[in-house]
């Protein structure tokens, strides 16, 4: 910690999940993991241990009973939404970074696939790893996995930066001490008081902005001299710095594109039926047409028509 981001060596060191999940439909749940961990994992990593860390994270994400499952369609055939969400939280991992971003990890699933998908999420902050997650309408458990919160009003304005506490405890003292906020009741959801308790129509009935309320509290001065501490650098630490802008050399990501690939298409039948059948249909209906054409040279018409033959 400590020194400026460098986008370039940040690129390496982080993940990214998106809020829809895009995977190879016709790449099994392990080959998906394997793609990505040869394309990204350091070259000098050796081969069986890449394995090894793919079957260590295929655990760590409770998919490895499915590892031989084809992928599919999301939907349609292949896994669910919520094993898709966790296959997509595994590719991620294999690249083994240090923070990882999630866009709305929950989305579209119901109460158990969501508590399914936190318990993926909860497993890799054990291992050490910062997650940083946007969350939508979460339950109380939900709520409660995670560690700290950042809470920002409409116009990106941050009301509350801290930990939650036990069962969210540091943020409902942090807004029960604001006078005329209502308390909250019992076994009400905290994510739900929070966002009604620091809503428009409160300040208006308040009248007052609980952004200016944060940047006066003790916290938000213990945040700044957090920071202004995390911004010097340790004696005789030394900035990341990567020899090379990719993991892995020009041939290497050559060859695990084109191994992914070769399963795709021969996963693919009807798609390369089809392929076949056009190929040989176009190849007739073209030779049918410019038959012999190149026999005929006399004049400028006949070399317009060898050309446009060329052309087809």
């Amino acid at each position: 910690p400590g020194f400026p981001k460098n986008q370039v060596t940040f690129a390496r060191v982080s993940g990214y999940c998106e809020q829809t999940d895009i995977h190879s439909p016709q790449v099994t749940i392990h080959e998906s993991l394997l793609f990505s961990a040869f394309l990204r994992l350091p070259k000098e990593v050796s081969k069986e241990d890449k394995m090894v860390f793919v079957d260590e994270v295929m655990d760590l994400v409770e998919l490895d009973n499915l590892k031989d499952a084809i992928v599919g369609l999301p939907g349609v055939t292949g896994l669910s939404t919520e094993q898709g969400k966790r296959l997509t939280i595994a590719v991620e991992l294999v690249a083994n970074p240090s923070i990882i971003f999630m866009d709305e990890p929950t989305s579209g699933l119901d109460a158990r696939a969501a508590a399914i998908v936190m318990r993926t999420v909860r497993n890799t902050v054990d291992t050490g790893r910062t997650v940083v997650c946007t969350i939508h309408q979460p339950s109380i458990d939900i709520f409660e996995a995670f560690d700290e919160l950042l809470l920002m009003k409409r116009g990106g304005q941050v009301i509350y930066a801290g930990p939650l506490g036990r069962h969210s405890q540091k943020i409902i003292e942090y807004f029960e001490a604001i006078p005329g906020v209502q308390k909250i009741k019992e076994k009400y959801n905290p994510a739900t008081w929070m966002l009604e308790a620091s809503s428009i129509s409160t300040e208006t009935r308040l009248g007052m902005d609980f952004a200016e309320y944060y940047r006066s509290s003790a916290l938000h001065q213990r945040n700044k001299t957090l920071v202004k501490e995390l911004s010097t650098p340790p004696p005789g630490a030394k900035d990341l710095d990567f020899s090379t802008q990719y993991s892995q050399p020009t041939w290497g990501q050559f060859k695990s594109c084109l191994w992914k690939q070769w399963w795709t298409y021969w996963r693919s039948p009807d798609y390369n039926l089809v392929r076949f059948f056009f190929s040989l249909a176009a190849a007739l209906m073209i030779g049918t047409i410019f038959w012999n054409v190149g026999s005929k040279r006399q004049s400028s018409s006949d070399l317009m028509i060898v050309i446009g033959a060329m052309y087809a």
